[in-house]
Protein backbone atom coordinates (compact mmCIF):
# COMPACT_ATOMS: atom_id res chain seq x y z
CA UNK A 1 0.00 0.00 0.00
CA UNK A 2 3.25 2.58 0.70
CA UNK A 3 4.26 1.66 -2.99
CA UNK A 4 1.01 2.30 -4.32
CA UNK A 5 0.50 5.69 -2.44
CA UNK A 6 4.32 6.87 -3.21
CA UNK A 7 3.71 5.68 -6.67
CA UNK A 8 0.19 7.49 -7.71
CA UNK A 9 1.74 10.80 -4.93
CA UNK A 10 4.98 10.72 -7.41
CA UNK A 11 2.63 10.54 -10.80
CA UNK A 12 0.93 13.79 -9.24
CA UNK A 13 4.02 15.57 -8.94
CA UNK A 14 5.04 15.21 -12.61
CA UNK A 15 3.07 18.31 -12.95
CA UNK A 16 6.22 20.42 -12.40
CA UNK A 17 8.99 18.15 -13.93
CA UNK A 18 11.06 19.06 -16.26
CA UNK A 19 9.74 16.66 -18.89
CA UNK A 20 6.33 17.63 -18.44
CA UNK A 21 6.41 21.29 -18.99
CA UNK A 22 6.80 21.13 -22.88
CA UNK A 23 3.75 19.40 -23.03
CA UNK A 24 1.84 21.27 -20.97
CA UNK A 25 0.74 24.02 -24.01
CA UNK A 26 -1.04 20.96 -26.25
CA UNK A 27 -2.67 20.62 -22.86
CA UNK A 28 -3.91 24.09 -22.66
CA UNK A 29 -4.22 24.27 -26.37
CA UNK A 30 -7.61 22.15 -25.50
CA UNK A 31 -8.69 23.64 -22.58
CA UNK A 32 -11.59 25.49 -24.20
CA UNK A 33 -12.95 22.21 -25.54
CA UNK A 34 -15.47 19.87 -24.49
CA UNK A 35 -13.70 17.48 -21.57
CA UNK A 36 -15.39 14.10 -22.20
CA UNK A 37 -14.21 14.71 -26.14
CA UNK A 38 -10.75 16.01 -25.28
CA UNK A 39 -9.24 16.35 -22.28
CA UNK A 40 -10.50 12.62 -21.01
CA UNK A 41 -9.16 10.57 -24.33
CA UNK A 42 -5.84 13.21 -23.92
CA UNK A 43 -5.27 11.77 -20.05
CA UNK A 44 -6.30 7.92 -21.05
CA UNK A 45 -3.76 7.75 -24.36
CA UNK A 46 -1.08 9.22 -22.31
CA UNK A 47 -1.57 7.05 -19.20
CA UNK A 48 -2.16 3.51 -21.35
CA UNK A 49 0.64 4.31 -23.52
CA UNK A 50 3.01 5.03 -20.22
CA UNK A 51 2.03 2.24 -18.55
CA UNK A 52 2.65 0.23 -21.78
CA UNK A 53 5.96 1.46 -21.98
CA UNK A 54 6.96 1.01 -18.83
CA UNK A 55 5.53 -2.19 -18.63
CA UNK A 56 7.75 -3.22 -21.81
CA UNK A 57 10.95 -1.74 -20.26
CA UNK A 58 10.15 -4.03 -17.03
CA UNK A 59 9.88 -7.25 -19.18
CA UNK A 60 11.99 -6.60 -22.14
CA UNK A 61 14.90 -4.93 -20.85
CA UNK A 62 17.59 -3.62 -23.71
CA UNK A 63 14.93 -4.00 -26.48
CA UNK A 64 12.69 -2.45 -24.82
CA UNK A 65 14.56 0.81 -24.44
CA UNK A 66 15.50 0.84 -28.05
CA UNK A 67 11.97 0.37 -28.95
CA UNK A 68 11.29 3.28 -26.49
CA UNK A 69 13.42 5.68 -27.86
CA UNK A 70 12.17 4.90 -31.11
CA UNK A 71 8.54 5.69 -29.81
CA UNK A 72 10.27 9.29 -28.20
CA UNK A 73 11.49 10.18 -31.76
CA UNK A 74 7.94 8.93 -33.30
CA UNK A 75 6.21 11.42 -30.14
CA UNK A 76 8.25 14.52 -31.49
CA UNK A 77 7.39 13.92 -34.46
CA UNK A 78 3.55 13.93 -34.11
CA UNK A 79 4.05 16.73 -31.77
CA UNK A 80 5.91 18.35 -34.21
CA UNK A 81 3.20 18.42 -37.09
CA UNK A 82 0.15 19.35 -34.40
CA UNK A 83 2.34 22.05 -33.46
CA UNK A 84 3.21 23.27 -36.73
CA UNK A 85 -1.23 22.84 -37.76
CA UNK A 86 -1.22 25.14 -35.17
CA UNK A 87 0.86 28.33 -36.58
CA UNK A 88 0.05 27.38 -39.84
CA UNK A 89 -3.46 26.25 -40.74
CA UNK A 90 -2.95 25.52 -44.60
CA UNK A 91 -0.04 24.15 -43.68
CA UNK A 92 -1.24 22.10 -41.14
CA UNK A 93 -4.14 20.60 -43.21
CA UNK A 94 -1.32 19.05 -45.71
CA UNK A 95 0.43 17.88 -43.18
CA UNK A 96 -1.95 16.00 -41.69
CA UNK A 97 -3.73 14.86 -45.18
CA UNK A 98 -2.14 11.28 -44.64
CA UNK A 99 -3.30 10.65 -41.16
CA UNK A 100 -6.96 12.24 -42.60
CA UNK A 101 -7.00 9.79 -45.36
CA UNK A 102 -5.97 6.72 -43.20
CA UNK A 103 -8.98 7.79 -41.49
CA UNK A 104 -11.22 7.34 -44.34
CA UNK A 105 -14.63 7.97 -43.35
CA UNK A 106 -14.49 7.49 -39.95
CA UNK A 107 -12.97 10.91 -39.47
CA UNK A 108 -14.93 12.72 -42.01
CA UNK A 109 -17.71 11.85 -39.88
CA UNK A 110 -15.58 12.72 -36.67
CA UNK A 111 -15.16 16.13 -38.01
CA UNK A 112 -18.72 17.11 -39.18
CA UNK A 113 -19.82 16.23 -35.79
CA UNK A 114 -17.19 17.58 -33.59
CA UNK A 115 -16.42 21.03 -35.36
CA UNK A 116 -15.61 23.31 -32.12
CA UNK A 117 -16.26 20.50 -29.85
CA UNK A 118 -13.19 18.48 -30.28
CA UNK A 119 -12.36 15.27 -32.11
CA UNK A 120 -11.62 12.09 -29.64
CA UNK A 121 -9.44 10.57 -32.45
CA UNK A 122 -7.06 13.80 -32.13
CA UNK A 123 -6.94 13.79 -28.20
CA UNK A 124 -6.45 10.60 -28.21
CA UNK A 125 -3.33 10.31 -30.38
CA UNK A 126 -2.22 13.72 -28.31
CA UNK A 127 -2.25 11.32 -25.02
CA UNK A 128 -0.39 8.73 -26.85
CA UNK A 129 2.66 11.24 -27.85
CA UNK A 130 2.59 12.33 -24.43
CA UNK A 131 2.55 9.04 -22.94
CA UNK A 132 5.80 7.94 -24.94
CA UNK A 133 7.61 11.44 -24.42
CA UNK A 134 6.99 11.21 -20.59
CA UNK A 135 7.82 7.85 -20.25
CA UNK A 136 12.00 7.96 -20.39
CA UNK A 137 11.99 10.41 -18.45
CA UNK A 138 9.78 9.13 -15.07
CA UNK A 139 11.70 9.65 -11.58
CA UNK A 140 13.54 7.68 -9.08
CA UNK A 141 10.03 6.18 -8.23
CA UNK A 142 9.06 4.78 -11.52
CA UNK A 143 13.01 3.54 -11.70
CA UNK A 144 11.96 1.91 -8.13
CA UNK A 145 8.95 -0.10 -9.22
CA UNK A 146 10.91 -1.05 -12.54
CA UNK A 147 13.92 -2.47 -10.54
CA UNK A 148 11.67 -4.44 -8.10
CA UNK A 149 9.76 -5.84 -11.16
CA UNK A 150 13.53 -6.91 -13.04
CA UNK A 151 14.75 -8.52 -9.54
CA UNK A 152 10.83 -10.55 -8.68
CA UNK A 153 9.80 -10.48 -12.42
CA UNK A 154 7.06 -8.57 -13.68
CA UNK A 155 3.69 -9.31 -12.80
CA UNK A 156 0.39 -8.00 -11.67
CA UNK A 157 1.97 -6.29 -8.31
CA UNK A 158 3.76 -4.40 -11.01
CA UNK A 159 1.33 -3.27 -13.61
CA UNK A 160 -0.35 -1.87 -10.75
CA UNK A 161 2.19 0.13 -9.59
CA UNK A 162 2.93 1.37 -12.78
CA UNK A 163 -0.65 2.36 -13.49
CA UNK A 164 -1.09 3.95 -10.28
CA UNK A 165 1.82 6.11 -11.33
CA UNK A 166 0.35 7.45 -14.70
CA UNK A 167 -3.30 7.91 -12.71
CA UNK A 168 -1.27 10.70 -10.54
CA UNK A 169 0.06 11.78 -13.82
CA UNK A 170 -3.12 12.00 -15.51
CA UNK A 171 -5.00 13.28 -12.19
CA UNK A 172 -2.42 16.51 -11.93
CA UNK A 173 -2.53 16.54 -15.92
CA UNK A 174 -6.71 16.85 -15.72
CA UNK A 175 -6.44 19.50 -13.05
CA UNK A 176 -4.31 21.42 -15.20
CA UNK A 177 -6.59 21.02 -18.13
CA UNK A 178 -9.70 22.23 -15.82
CA UNK A 179 -8.01 25.29 -14.22
CA UNK A 180 -6.36 26.29 -17.34
CA UNK A 181 -9.24 26.19 -19.09
CA UNK A 182 -11.03 28.97 -17.47
CA UNK A 183 -7.74 31.02 -18.18
CA UNK A 184 -7.55 30.23 -21.43
CA UNK A 185 -11.47 31.33 -21.82
CA UNK A 186 -10.78 34.36 -19.66
CA UNK A 187 -7.81 35.49 -22.48
CA UNK A 188 -9.48 34.31 -25.19
CA UNK A 189 -13.08 36.65 -24.08
CA UNK A 190 -11.43 39.29 -22.75
CA UNK A 191 -8.45 40.30 -25.27
CA UNK A 192 -10.35 38.62 -28.31
CA UNK A 193 -7.16 37.50 -29.67
CA UNK A 194 -8.37 33.79 -29.69
CA UNK A 195 -6.15 33.36 -33.09
CA UNK A 196 -2.71 34.83 -31.89
CA UNK A 197 -3.36 32.25 -28.71
CA UNK A 198 -3.91 29.67 -30.84
CA UNK A 199 -0.40 30.72 -32.49
CA UNK A 200 1.43 31.55 -29.78
CA UNK A 201 0.56 27.82 -28.56
CA UNK A 202 1.84 27.08 -31.32
CA UNK A 203 5.22 28.80 -30.99
CA UNK A 204 5.59 27.13 -27.17
CA UNK A 205 4.62 23.69 -28.77
CA UNK A 206 7.90 23.71 -31.76
CA UNK A 207 10.07 25.25 -29.15
CA UNK A 208 8.81 22.52 -26.55
CA UNK A 209 9.99 19.64 -29.35
CA UNK A 210 13.17 22.09 -30.09
CA UNK A 211 13.91 21.36 -26.36
CA UNK A 212 13.56 18.18 -26.07
CA UNK A 213 14.83 16.86 -29.16
CA UNK A 214 18.26 18.23 -28.27
CA UNK A 215 17.78 16.94 -25.09
CA UNK A 216 17.55 20.06 -22.84
CA UNK A 217 14.93 19.11 -21.08
CA UNK A 218 16.18 17.04 -18.56
CA UNK A 219 19.29 20.53 -18.37
CA UNK A 220 18.39 23.31 -19.22
CA UNK A 221 14.68 23.27 -17.86
CA UNK A 222 15.60 20.75 -14.45
CA UNK A 223 17.41 24.43 -13.70
CA UNK A 224 14.54 26.85 -14.20
CA UNK A 225 11.75 24.32 -13.26
CA UNK A 226 9.44 26.15 -10.12
CA UNK A 227 9.62 22.68 -8.82
CA UNK A 228 12.21 19.65 -8.25
CA UNK A 229 10.15 16.48 -8.60
CA UNK A 230 13.47 14.70 -7.99
CA UNK A 231 13.84 15.80 -5.07
CA UNK A 232 10.09 15.54 -3.51
CA UNK A 233 10.59 12.09 -5.11
CA UNK A 234 13.55 11.25 -3.10
CA UNK A 235 12.11 12.68 0.13
CA UNK A 236 9.17 10.63 -0.22
CA UNK A 237 11.57 7.32 -0.95
CA UNK A 238 13.54 8.40 2.15
CA UNK A 239 11.35 7.81 4.36
CA UNK A 240 11.95 3.92 3.25
CA UNK A 241 14.50 2.58 4.80
CA UNK A 242 16.38 5.44 6.27
CA UNK A 243 15.32 6.40 9.39
CA UNK A 244 10.93 6.32 9.22
CA UNK A 245 10.31 2.11 10.28
CA UNK A 246 7.78 0.61 8.27
CA UNK A 247 5.29 -2.01 9.68
CA UNK A 248 6.64 -1.37 13.35
CA UNK A 249 5.67 -4.01 16.06
CA UNK A 250 2.31 -3.79 17.46
CA UNK A 251 1.96 -2.88 21.07
CA UNK A 252 0.29 -6.47 22.09
CA UNK A 253 2.72 -8.75 21.36
CA UNK A 254 0.51 -11.87 22.64
CA UNK A 255 -1.67 -12.25 19.30
CA UNK A 256 1.11 -12.13 16.44
CA UNK A 257 -0.46 -12.81 13.58
CA UNK A 258 0.55 -15.65 10.89
CA UNK A 259 2.10 -13.87 7.63
CA UNK A 260 2.68 -16.71 6.23
CA UNK A 261 5.92 -20.14 5.88
CA UNK A 262 8.98 -19.40 5.62
CA UNK A 263 10.19 -19.74 1.92
CA UNK A 264 13.36 -22.56 1.65
CA UNK A 265 16.79 -20.89 1.44
CA UNK A 266 18.14 -23.44 -0.97
CA UNK A 267 18.51 -20.44 -3.41
CA UNK A 268 21.82 -19.36 -1.79
CA UNK A 269 25.07 -19.05 -3.62
CA UNK A 270 27.18 -19.41 -0.92
CA UNK A 271 27.41 -19.94 2.71
CA UNK A 272 29.44 -17.85 5.40
CA UNK A 273 29.96 -18.97 8.90
CA UNK A 274 28.31 -22.04 8.94
CA UNK A 275 27.18 -24.88 6.60
CA UNK A 276 24.38 -24.68 4.19
CA UNK A 277 20.73 -24.22 6.47
CA UNK A 278 17.71 -25.47 5.19
CA UNK A 279 14.05 -24.63 7.13
CA UNK A 280 14.05 -28.24 8.34
CA UNK A 281 16.98 -27.68 10.40
CA UNK A 282 15.93 -24.45 11.66
CA UNK A 283 12.30 -25.84 12.82
CA UNK A 284 11.75 -25.62 16.70
CA UNK A 285 14.16 -22.07 16.76
CA UNK A 286 13.51 -18.24 16.50
CA UNK A 287 14.91 -17.34 13.33
CA UNK A 288 15.66 -13.31 12.34
CA UNK A 289 15.97 -13.08 8.42
CA UNK A 290 17.92 -9.77 8.09
CA UNK A 291 18.57 -8.92 4.29
CA UNK A 292 21.03 -6.61 3.50
CA UNK A 293 24.26 -5.90 1.64
CA UNK A 294 27.53 -4.45 2.80
CA UNK A 295 27.45 -1.21 1.03
CA UNK A 296 24.35 0.07 1.91
CA UNK A 297 24.59 2.85 4.86
CA UNK A 298 21.08 1.66 5.69
CA UNK A 299 22.13 -2.12 6.65
CA UNK A 300 25.07 -0.97 8.37
CA UNK A 301 23.34 1.21 10.46
CA UNK A 302 21.13 -1.29 11.88
CA UNK A 303 23.57 -4.46 11.85
CA UNK A 304 24.83 -3.43 15.32
CA UNK A 305 21.53 -4.38 16.51
CA UNK A 306 21.38 -7.66 14.45
CA UNK A 307 24.92 -8.58 16.02
CA UNK A 308 23.27 -7.38 19.38
CA UNK A 309 20.49 -9.87 19.20
CA UNK A 310 22.11 -12.62 17.74
CA UNK A 311 24.60 -12.30 21.14
CA UNK A 312 22.22 -11.68 23.33
CA UNK A 313 19.57 -14.79 22.56
CA UNK A 314 22.19 -17.41 20.87
CA UNK A 315 21.96 -19.56 23.69
CA UNK A 316 17.74 -19.06 24.16
CA UNK A 317 17.13 -20.83 21.13
CA UNK A 318 17.36 -17.47 18.29
CA UNK A 319 19.01 -17.99 15.21
CA UNK A 320 19.80 -14.85 13.15
CA UNK A 321 20.81 -15.39 9.34
CA UNK A 322 21.85 -12.82 7.35
CA UNK A 323 20.95 -12.81 3.23
CA UNK A 324 23.24 -10.74 1.48
CA UNK A 325 21.87 -9.57 -1.80
CA UNK A 326 23.93 -7.17 -3.60
CA UNK A 327 23.13 -4.01 -5.32
CA UNK A 328 26.65 -3.45 -7.02
CA UNK A 329 28.59 -5.79 -9.34
CA UNK A 330 31.50 -6.01 -6.92
CA UNK A 331 29.15 -7.10 -4.29
CA UNK A 332 28.78 -10.56 -5.64
CA UNK A 333 33.07 -11.24 -4.96
CA UNK A 334 32.80 -13.66 -2.10
CA UNK A 335 36.01 -12.44 -0.88
CA UNK A 336 34.34 -9.02 -1.06
CA UNK A 337 31.72 -10.07 1.15
CA UNK A 338 33.85 -11.67 3.39
CA UNK A 339 36.38 -9.05 3.96
CA UNK A 340 33.37 -7.03 4.73
CA UNK A 341 31.40 -9.53 7.11
CA UNK A 342 35.25 -9.39 9.05
CA UNK A 343 35.24 -5.87 8.93
CA UNK A 344 31.70 -5.28 10.07
CA UNK A 345 32.35 -8.17 13.25
CA UNK A 346 29.48 -10.73 11.71
CA UNK A 347 29.69 -14.24 13.32
CA UNK A 348 26.06 -15.19 12.84
CA UNK A 349 25.38 -17.55 9.11
CA UNK A 350 25.47 -15.48 6.25
CA UNK A 351 23.83 -16.26 2.78
CA UNK A 352 24.92 -14.94 -0.21
CA UNK A 353 21.89 -14.58 -2.74
CA UNK A 354 23.44 -13.55 -5.98
CA UNK A 355 20.76 -14.56 -7.68
CA UNK A 356 17.72 -12.97 -5.78
CA UNK A 357 16.56 -16.27 -5.36
CA UNK A 358 15.87 -16.13 -1.68
CA UNK A 359 14.79 -12.30 -2.05
CA UNK A 360 12.21 -13.43 -4.67
CA UNK A 361 10.91 -16.43 -2.38
CA UNK A 362 10.40 -13.97 0.60
CA UNK A 363 8.86 -11.13 -2.26
CA UNK A 364 11.17 -8.74 -0.45
CA UNK A 365 11.46 -5.25 -1.72
CA UNK A 366 13.90 -3.43 0.44
CA UNK A 367 17.25 -3.71 2.22
CA UNK A 368 17.62 -3.74 5.15
CA UNK A 369 14.32 -5.85 5.46
CA UNK A 370 14.04 -8.32 8.74
CA UNK A 371 11.81 -10.89 8.95
CA UNK A 372 10.85 -12.97 12.27
CA UNK A 373 10.27 -16.63 12.43
CA UNK A 374 8.77 -18.83 14.84
CA UNK A 375 9.44 -22.41 16.10
CA UNK A 376 6.91 -23.95 13.91
CA UNK A 377 8.34 -22.03 10.76
CA UNK A 378 5.63 -19.56 10.27
CA UNK A 379 6.90 -15.49 9.74
CA UNK A 380 4.99 -14.12 12.29
CA UNK A 381 6.86 -10.11 12.14
CA UNK A 382 8.59 -8.28 9.18
CA UNK A 383 10.21 -4.80 9.33
CA UNK A 384 11.35 -2.65 6.69
CA UNK A 385 13.86 -0.24 7.04
CA UNK A 386 15.84 1.28 9.80
CA UNK A 387 14.38 1.98 13.40
CA UNK A 388 11.84 0.32 15.93
CA UNK A 389 14.38 -1.84 17.08
CA UNK A 390 13.38 -1.82 20.44
CA UNK A 391 9.76 -3.28 19.06
CA UNK A 392 11.40 -5.65 17.29
CA UNK A 393 13.74 -6.71 20.12
CA UNK A 394 10.26 -7.66 21.92
CA UNK A 395 9.14 -9.49 19.38
CA UNK A 396 11.81 -11.83 19.99
CA UNK A 397 11.24 -12.09 23.17
CA UNK A 398 8.09 -12.97 22.61
CA UNK A 399 8.65 -15.79 19.82
CA UNK A 400 11.38 -17.12 22.19
CA UNK A 401 8.62 -17.43 24.86
CA UNK A 402 6.30 -18.82 22.61
CA UNK A 403 8.76 -21.63 21.85
CA UNK A 404 9.40 -22.28 25.66
CA UNK A 405 12.62 -20.85 25.99
CA UNK A 406 13.14 -19.69 29.97
CA UNK A 407 14.55 -16.99 31.44
CA UNK A 408 13.89 -14.80 28.55
CA UNK A 409 15.12 -10.98 29.11
CA UNK A 410 12.89 -8.34 29.01
CA UNK A 411 15.55 -5.14 28.51
CA UNK A 412 16.55 -4.91 24.85
CA UNK A 413 20.01 -3.99 23.75
CA UNK A 414 21.20 -0.59 23.85
CA UNK A 415 24.06 -0.11 21.01
CA UNK A 416 26.90 2.51 21.15
CA UNK A 417 27.84 2.61 17.39
CA UNK A 418 30.85 4.18 15.88
CA UNK A 419 31.44 5.47 12.27
CA UNK A 420 29.22 4.45 9.91
CA UNK A 421 27.46 2.09 11.96
CA UNK A 422 26.15 5.04 13.95
CA UNK A 423 22.82 6.34 14.07
CA UNK A 424 21.74 8.75 10.91
CA UNK A 425 20.73 12.92 12.47
CA UNK A 426 17.69 12.18 9.84
CA UNK A 427 16.01 15.32 11.05
CA UNK A 428 19.04 17.41 9.23
CA UNK A 429 19.40 15.11 6.01
CA UNK A 430 18.00 17.25 3.66
CA UNK A 431 20.38 15.60 0.23
CA UNK A 432 18.80 12.04 -1.10
CA UNK A 433 21.00 8.94 -1.93
CA UNK A 434 22.85 9.83 -5.33
CA UNK A 435 24.09 7.26 -7.94
CA UNK A 436 27.21 7.88 -10.33
CA UNK A 437 26.45 5.76 -12.88
CA UNK A 438 24.33 7.18 -16.20
CA UNK A 439 21.76 4.48 -15.29
CA UNK A 440 20.27 6.46 -12.06
CA UNK A 441 22.34 9.60 -12.39
CA UNK A 442 20.40 12.95 -11.46
CA UNK A 443 21.64 16.52 -10.87
CA UNK A 444 24.70 15.91 -12.86
CA UNK A 445 25.85 19.50 -13.88
CA UNK A 446 29.27 18.93 -15.64
CA UNK A 447 28.58 21.05 -19.36
CA UNK A 448 27.70 18.81 -21.64
CA UNK A 449 26.32 16.02 -19.41
CA UNK A 450 27.69 12.68 -19.05
CA UNK A 451 28.96 10.34 -21.47
CA UNK A 452 27.85 6.97 -21.81
CA UNK A 453 30.83 4.24 -21.50
CA UNK A 454 32.97 6.91 -23.77
CA UNK A 455 36.41 8.19 -21.77
CA UNK A 456 35.43 12.13 -21.72
CA UNK A 457 36.79 15.14 -19.76
CA UNK A 458 34.63 17.09 -17.41
CA UNK A 459 34.61 20.47 -16.05
CA UNK A 460 33.51 21.47 -12.75
CA UNK A 461 29.98 23.92 -12.44
CA UNK A 462 28.42 26.00 -10.03
CA UNK A 463 26.49 23.83 -7.96
CA UNK A 464 23.09 24.08 -6.18
CA UNK A 465 21.69 21.70 -3.38
CA UNK A 466 22.22 18.23 -4.24
CA UNK A 467 24.10 19.22 -7.38
CA UNK A 468 26.99 17.12 -8.48
CA UNK A 469 29.82 17.87 -10.98
CA UNK A 470 32.56 15.56 -12.50
CA UNK A 471 36.09 17.36 -12.88
CA UNK A 472 38.71 15.57 -15.00
CA UNK A 473 39.18 12.43 -17.36
CA UNK A 474 36.10 9.76 -16.83
CA UNK A 475 34.22 6.50 -18.34
CA UNK A 476 31.14 6.68 -16.89
CA UNK A 477 28.75 3.40 -17.10
CA UNK A 478 25.87 2.24 -16.37
CA UNK A 479 27.23 1.61 -12.60
CA UNK A 480 29.70 3.61 -11.41
CA UNK A 481 32.09 6.42 -13.34
CA UNK A 482 36.19 5.36 -13.88
CA UNK A 483 38.93 7.56 -13.32
CA UNK A 484 41.69 7.71 -16.30
CA UNK A 485 44.55 9.92 -15.21
CA UNK A 486 45.05 11.17 -11.25
CA UNK A 487 43.86 14.97 -10.58
CA UNK A 488 40.07 13.98 -11.40
CA UNK A 489 37.71 15.02 -8.96
CA UNK A 490 33.81 14.79 -7.82
CA UNK A 491 31.88 17.75 -5.86
CA UNK A 492 28.50 17.59 -4.21
CA UNK A 493 26.33 20.47 -2.89
CA UNK A 494 25.15 18.96 0.19
CA UNK A 495 23.36 19.16 3.73
CA UNK A 496 23.34 16.48 6.32
CA UNK A 497 25.51 15.77 8.79
CA UNK A 498 27.40 12.56 7.45
CA UNK A 499 28.64 11.89 3.70
CA UNK A 500 29.77 8.48 2.46
CA UNK A 501 30.48 7.30 -0.84
CA UNK A 502 30.76 3.75 -2.25
CA UNK A 503 33.78 3.82 -4.04
CA UNK A 504 37.03 1.21 -4.98
CA UNK A 505 39.86 0.49 -7.01
CA UNK A 506 39.96 -0.23 -10.72
CA UNK A 507 42.48 -3.18 -10.50
CA UNK A 508 42.70 -5.74 -7.13
CA UNK A 509 45.37 -4.70 -4.65
CA UNK A 510 45.29 -1.17 -5.58
CA UNK A 511 44.78 1.67 -2.89
CA UNK A 512 44.41 4.72 -4.53
CA UNK A 513 45.09 8.05 -2.39
CA UNK A 514 42.45 10.82 -2.28
CA UNK A 515 42.15 13.87 -0.48
CA UNK A 516 38.51 15.60 0.61
CA UNK A 517 37.94 19.06 1.30
CA UNK A 518 35.00 20.83 2.89
CA UNK A 519 33.74 24.32 1.10
CA UNK A 520 37.16 24.39 -0.40
CA UNK A 521 38.61 23.82 2.94
CA UNK A 522 40.65 20.99 5.52
CA UNK A 523 38.05 18.53 6.90
CA UNK A 524 39.83 19.04 10.70
CA UNK A 525 36.91 17.93 12.90
CA UNK A 526 34.41 17.08 10.47
CA UNK A 527 36.32 14.38 9.18
CA UNK A 528 34.47 11.40 8.87
CA UNK A 529 35.55 7.67 10.19
CA UNK A 530 37.72 6.27 7.06
CA UNK A 531 40.38 9.93 6.54
CA UNK A 532 42.48 12.24 8.52
CA UNK A 533 41.72 15.44 10.15
CA UNK A 534 43.77 16.97 6.55
CA UNK A 535 41.49 14.56 4.50
CA UNK A 536 43.32 12.32 3.72
CA UNK A 537 42.61 8.58 2.66
CA UNK A 538 42.90 5.75 0.44
CA UNK A 539 40.97 3.53 -1.17
CA UNK A 540 41.32 -0.14 0.12
CA UNK A 541 38.74 -2.03 -1.58
CA UNK A 542 35.51 -1.78 -2.78
CA UNK A 543 32.65 -0.32 -0.08
CA UNK A 544 31.05 2.25 1.72
CA UNK A 545 33.47 5.19 3.07
CA UNK A 546 32.83 7.75 5.80
CA UNK A 547 33.96 10.88 4.39
CA UNK A 548 32.25 13.71 6.75
CA UNK A 549 30.82 13.57 9.99
CA UNK A 550 29.71 17.40 10.91
CA UNK A 551 31.00 18.01 14.50
CA UNK A 552 29.18 21.34 14.45
CA UNK A 553 25.81 22.64 13.36
CA UNK A 554 24.61 21.24 9.57
CA UNK A 555 24.37 23.55 7.16
CA UNK A 556 24.72 23.36 3.04
CA UNK A 557 28.15 22.30 2.39
CA UNK A 558 30.14 21.92 -1.00
CA UNK A 559 32.08 18.64 -0.66
CA UNK A 560 34.82 18.11 -3.16
CA UNK A 561 37.40 14.95 -3.35
CA UNK A 562 40.41 14.75 -5.28
CA UNK A 563 42.19 11.61 -6.45
CA UNK A 564 45.79 11.54 -6.35
CA UNK A 565 46.24 7.97 -8.36
CA UNK A 566 44.56 6.78 -11.32
CA UNK A 567 42.11 3.91 -11.42
CA UNK A 568 39.48 4.39 -9.50
CA UNK A 569 35.78 3.64 -9.34
CA UNK A 570 33.13 5.84 -7.81
CA UNK A 571 29.61 4.14 -7.45
CA UNK A 572 27.51 5.87 -4.87
CA UNK A 573 26.50 9.03 -2.39
CA UNK A 574 24.50 8.16 0.87
CA UNK A 575 23.79 10.55 3.63
CA UNK A 576 22.80 10.13 7.26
Amino acid sequence: MILFLLSYLAGVLTIVSPCILPVLPFVFARAGRPFLRNGFPLLVGMAVTFAGVATLAALGGGWAVRANAVGRWIALAVMGVLGLSLLFPALGDRLTRPFVAAGSWLTDKAERHGGDQGDVRASLLLGVATGLLWAPCAGPILGLILTGAALQGAGVGTTVLLLAYAAGAATSLALALLVGGRVFKAMKGALGVGEWVRRGLGVLVMIGVVVIGLGADTGLLTRISVGSTGRIEQALLGGIGRGMPTNAAPTNLADLPVEGVMPPLTGATTWINTPPLTTEQLRGKVVVVDFWTYSCINCIRSIPYVRAWAEKYKDQGLVVIGVHTPEFAFEKSEANVRQNIRRLGIAYPVAMDNDFAVWRAFRNQYWPAHYFIDAKGQIRHHHFGEGDYAGSERVIQQLLKEAGAAGVANDVVRVQASGAEAAADMGQVGSPETYVGYARAENFRSPGGLGRDIVKTYAGAPLQLNDWSLVGDWRVTREHADLQNPGGRVAFRFKARDLHLVMGPSQTGATPRFRVTIDGAALGVDAGSDIDAQGLGRIQGERLYQLIRQAGPVRERTFEIEFLDPGVQVFAFTFG
